[in-house]
């Protein structure tokens, strides 16, 4: 500021900002939100993988609820988990949570988020679909026209909130009772913070995960595509492989 110029300015007027006025101080990532009341509804229930988040949140001390196209399917996998998990229909199941799983067949996956949109309208969901192809070659990853499963889930959700999490895990880990704690980290996609601080701190609730902020959904392809990878490794060496990220 020049001399004439202080001169022009009034008494009182507000200071010019300082270049070296502090900033407010980072937040910390790992400062997650208390999940615990939360009711989680997994679509997809009855499958491996479904089954097996169900199982670990209800472990957890979660209420969960199992949702199939079919409630009687679904109710019959709750009361062979125990723990108080209920089962229900799609739409009921999804009604009744305050966070969604989407763990349906890739085959399945447009059909049933297009059904359930407005029970859905609101929520949090969680896609953990892996649109997958398998030759004799083995597995291989599929592209969907929108990019990937959350982004189709996106595209078909748009009163939702879409995130993706839970690609890379075992089904037969998650399910086996002897196992405590399940040594890996969960790849965690999401638009807004909130929505992945959200999905971080429910992942933290099993014992021995952890979720990594891993980008906007628009790098779910290649999350979902590692899974054919791992299959590779599975298959290979006899294993139930997970990722971990270093230096995090």
């Amino acid at each position: 500021m020049t001399t004439s110029d202080a001169a022009a300015t009034p008494a009182g007027s507000p200071a010019e900002p300082s270049s070296t006025a502090a900033k407010p101080a980072a937040r910390d990532p790992w400062d997650l939100p208390d999940v615990s009341g939360l009711v989680i509804g997994v679509l997809g229930g009855t499958g491996d993988q479904g089954r097996g988040l169900a199982y670990r949140f209800a472990r957890a001390g979660h209420k969960v609820i199992i949702g199939s196209r079919a409630a009687e399917r679904a109710q019959a996998a709750a009361d062979e988990l125990g723990l108080g998990v209920e089962g229900a229909a799609n739409a009921d199941c999804a009604r009744r949570s305050d966070v969604v799983i989407v763990a349906v067949p890739w085959e399945g996956h447009a059909k049933t988020l297009q059904a359930l949109r407005a029970e859905l309208a609101g929520k949090l969901v969680i896609d953990c679909v892996n649109p997958l192809g398998f030759d004799k070659k083995g597995a291989y990853a599929l592209k969907p026209e929108e990019g990937s499963a959350a982004e189709q889930a996106a595209a078909l959700l748009p009163e939702s909130r879409v995130t993706a999490a839970f690609h890379h895990l075992s089904a037969v880990l998650l399910q086996d009772p002897a196992i405590a704690e399940i040594d890996t980290d969960v790849m965690v996609l999401g638009e807004r913070r909130a929505d992945t601080d959200l999905v971080q701190a429910l992942t933290a609730r099993i014992p021995g995960m952890r979720g990594v902020f891993a980008g906007r959904l628009r790098n779910a392809h290649q999350v979902e595509s590692l899974v054919a990878n791992l299959i590779s490794v599975n298959r290979r060496y006899k294993a139930h492989a997970g990722l971990r990220v270093t230096d995090v």
